[in-house]
């Protein structure tokens, strides 16, 4: 369970306060994967920051109960002088699973061949959201939090494998995913919620979330 109580968020541009979240208050019930329609520059990678508990709120309380994962393109923990073999055990050793099955695992969903054998900051920017993909999946988490949805790879077998593994994960796991697209959206969850004004509107369905966001969008 993810819940947000009363919190708020906001950030000084230098000319103006833009706020994100205003007194808002919502939660995330485990077993029920939620997607978030937003603008783009409404806040969402601040929003699934602060359900991974990598920003904080101004005001309120956020309270987190199950595995978290950190969100899909977080590098944080991920030392660019390092290969992804030594990241991926050294992540391995914080979460207390086996090192040798999380470089296993990551080397074969990366697909990077011997890049992962190179030090992370020479990858490319799709190689590296490859690479955090891969690390995540390793961690298994109760909940998985998505930034704008898989990494948009040109490789086929790469998307064929990290779409099996993400398959499975979701038959046990929750997933939160954020996008100001609801193509995105669609792949991973039915229900919807939409940022708006510092409120997030929570629906059943993904379509009553479209309407609101549509709606939005047109005024």
């Amino acid at each position: 369970m993810i819940e947000f109580d009363q919190v708020s968020k906001s950030f000084w541009t230098g000319k103006s306060r833009k706020v994100i979240l205003d007194r808002a208050s919502f939660r995330v019930e485990e077993g029920r994967s939620m997607g978030i329609l937003a603008k783009n520059g409404t806040g969402k990678t601040t929003l699934i920051n602060m359900m991974a508990g990598l920003e904080q709120p101004d005001e309120g309380q956020i309270t987190r109960k199950g595995r978290i994962s950190f969100p899909l393109g977080f590098m944080g923990g991920v030392s660019g002088k390092h290969t992804g073999r030594e990241n991926a055990r050294y992540i391995a050793k914080l979460y207390h699973l086996d090192a040798d099955f999380v470089e296993a695992f990551c080397r074969y969903v990366a697909g990077i061949e011997e890049y992962f054998d190179m030090p992370v900051g020479t990858y490319s920017a799709g190689m590296r959201q490859r690479f955090c993909f891969s690390l995540m999946l390793a961690l298994d988490f109760d909940f998985y939090l998505i930034d704008e949805g898989m990494p948009a790879a040109t490789d086929v077998g790469f998307n064929k494998r990290a779409g099996m593994i993400m398959k499975q994960r979701l038959e046990r796991a929750t997933v939160v995913i954020v996008s100001h697209d609801a193509k995105t959206i669609e792949k991973f969850c039915r229900s919807a919620a939409v940022l708006q004004n510092g409120q997030l509107h929570m629906f059943d369905t993904l379509e009553e979330a479209k309407r609101l966001y549509d709606y939005q969008g047109e005024s």
